[in-house]
């Protein structure tokens, strides 16, 4: 194919995705998009990107569309993910929403743009490693991904050695996943404190019902400005009042939405903007 040809075709599935999943496909990125699609090229008999951005051009082949989708979506995650932060949500933000919880003892947790569950699955084997400070405790998590695939996978919670390596310590690999050729499987308690479901973060998240924390990681940044803004507002709503949200370490809401303002306790977390006020540290103070 012409170099003109297949820039049109990446122009083609870069709206697509867009208006699908609200990604931006970049133009450094179109090499992997390739490769991701190759597989999909042969179980298809499509000869080449062109014809297969022509094909999706109508709206007869919705199955198609959605594999195409998700073999574009970015799925990049790992254990313990920027660990300093996450040390920092399972140290001192987990304890401060366990005494804002106290007399409930109940906890809703959403990982939202799961891909295949080392985010959720983190959180658990947190919650595990300190079960006799939450004995007696209702700890609900949720997590979501567009991806039915990554969901597939993250439901079955074995992972590959590279995977494994990434971010999980030894001692607790050894402590919650067994050897199953070849790969590693999450034992039944890490996986049972999870239930999977799909969801798109450009839809409303509503009937979910409100959640205590929310974390939506390293997935604004790969929106546009607009579908950022609409994703925040989803959240927002999806979000109790006194609730926290975490984003990735390079994400903000600055610039990004009214919806949400940087928490005055955590560095990198954030609060909503209509109830941040009440829980500066010299509010706190005050009301003491």
């Amino acid at each position: 194919m012409s170099e003109a040809v297949v820039a049109r075709a990446h122009r083609k599935l870069a709206d697509l995705l867009a208006r699908e999943t609200g990604q931006q496909l970049l133009a450094n990125r179109h090499w992997r998009v390739e490769m991701a699609l190759k597989p999909l090229l042969r179980k298809h008999s499509i000869p080449d990107i062109d014809m297969l951005a022509a094909i999706l051009d109508g709206d007869g082949e919705p199955e198609l569309l959605k594999e195409c989708m998700e073999s574009m979506v970015n799925n990049e995650t790992s254990f313990f993910r920027d660990q300093a932060n996450f040390a920092l949500l399972t140290g001192p933000v987990m304890d401060s929403l366990r005494a804002a919880r106290a007399s409930t003892k109940r906890l809703r947790i959403w990982s939202a743009a799961c891909s295949t569950g080392q985010e959720p699955h983190s959180l658990a084997m947190s919650f595990l490693e300190n079960a006799e400070k939450w004995r007696g405790w209702s700890i609900q998590i949720l997590a979501t991904d567009i991806s039915t695939s990554a969901l597939a996978k993250a439901r079955k919670g074995q992972y590959s050695q590279f995977e494994i390596q990434r971010g999980l310590p030894v001692m607790l690999m050894l402590k919650y996943f067994d050897q199953v050729d070849g790969e590693w499987l999450a034992k039944p308690e890490v996986r049972k404190m999870v239930t999977f479901s799909r969801h798109n973060q450009l839809d409303s998240a509503r009937h979910m019902g409100q959640f205590d924390l929310i974390l939506c990681r390293n997935m604004l940044m790969y929106l546009c400005e607009n579908k950022r803004r609409e994703v925040l507002e989803h959240l927002a709503s999806a979000l109790a009042p006194d609730g926290i949200l975490m984003l990735g370490a390079a994400e903000t809401v600055i610039g990004q939405t009214e919806k949400f303002e940087a928490s005055r306790e955590f560095r990198g977390f954030y609060r909503r903007a209509d109830q941040a006020g009440l829980f500066a540290p010299e509010h706190r103070r005050i009301a003491i």
